[in-house]
């Protein structure tokens, strides 16, 4: 019997930071929830940053999954843009850094592929195949579907994830 494994799949970004929650069990995909984490755009950075913190220390507590993936972020031509989301980011692998969460990172084209068979595809393809995977998925925006994307990439790449872990582990050591 294969054990369940309920893990956060993390899309950042300053403005909207979507969350998705999946169980997996062996090769079965089970939709838990989804939502959005949003900052005050009318506040400081620092803030923003820290309801960021909050909303997904809020997620994990309500939902307590076993691992988390966050998109790898993308270089775009906007630097200012680029750092922006950086520190999205810096707290999307905080916050289940400090729970003691084992993270994945995956690249955009690499969720993409996982999720749409495909490493270019839009957002409305996206939705349309976690809703195939899992026909019960409900999400308020296309960073809560790209979330629930994150986590079934992780989902099928967790053992190459875990496994390059171990091989980092070894090299520090």
């Amino acid at each position: 019997m294969n054990p369940t494994i309920r893990i956060l799949g993390i899309d950042p970004g300053l403005r909207n930071t979507g969350w998705g929650v999946i169980d997996v069990t062996g090769t079965n995909l089970k939709f838990v929830a989804s939502g959005t984490v949003q900052s005050t755009q009318a506040l400081a950075l620092a803030q923003r940053l820290v309801e960021l913190h909050d909303g997904l220390t809020r997620v994990i507590e309500e939902f307590v999954p076993n691992e988390a993936a966050v998109e790898q972020t993308f270089v775009n031509k906007d630097a200012g843009a680029t750092l922006k989301l950086g520190q999205a980011r810096g707290i999307a692998l905080l916050v289940p850094g400090l729970k003691g969460l084992p993270i994945g990172e995956y690249l955009p084209n690499l969720i993409k592929k996982t999720v749409i068979g495909a490493g270019h595809g839009d957002k409305k393809q996206i939705r349309m195949m976690v809703r195939v995977l899992m026909p019960k998925a409900t999400f308020n925006s296309d960073d809560a579907a790209d979330a629930l994307a994150i986590a079934v990439c992780h989902a099928h790449h967790r053992g190459a994830a875990a496994a390059a872990a171990r091989v980092a582990a070894r090299i520090g050591q």
